[in-house]
């Protein structure tokens, strides 16, 4: 699913029906690999600016008009509403990255995005997608 809404999948019948929100739209094969990338690296692209010595503060406004200013990657992804399902999963990197070691939730966001950069590349040239995971699970081994 590459939009940005929630689809369910009932049975009437035994037949399974899928059951989506207005305006939501599906997208299938190389359109929706393009799309989830394009999102992956749009949230990516927000993170940048905060990573490093020189990096930017974001000032973030809630649906309260709560102000809060922050540099850092896990407070701007939780506070970000976020509804794609590749902006969630980019969320939930964060939130294990900060789980795990505390740090470096930025660098996870931008390091996933730059991937998915690189494999955009990769599947303009047709490669096959399969083909660039067992390349990433190769470079994962060496490193």
């Amino acid at each position: 699913m590459s939009s940005g809404t929630q689809a369910y999948l009932a049975q009437i019948g035994g037949v399974p029906v899928l059951v989506l929100k207005e305006g939501t739209q599906r997208a299938f094969g190389k359109e929706a690999m393009r799309i989830n990338i394009m999102v992956a690296k749009a949230v990516s692209e927000v993170m940048k600016s905060t990573l490093g010595p020189k990096g930017m503060d974001k000032m973030l406004i809630d649906s309260l008009g709560d102000i809060t200013i922050t540099n850092d990657g896990a407070t701007i992804l939780d506070e970000m509403d976020v509804q794609h399902p590749i902006g969630k999963l980019l969320v939930e990197i964060a939130k294990t990255q900060d789980d795990e070691v505390g740090d470096g939730t930025t660098t996870a966001v931008i390091l996933s995005g730059a991937l998915l950069e690189e494999a955009e590349k990769l599947l303009d040239k047709n490669i096959h997608p399969t083909v660039i995971v067992s390349g990433f699970k190769r470079a994962l081994d060496v490193a």
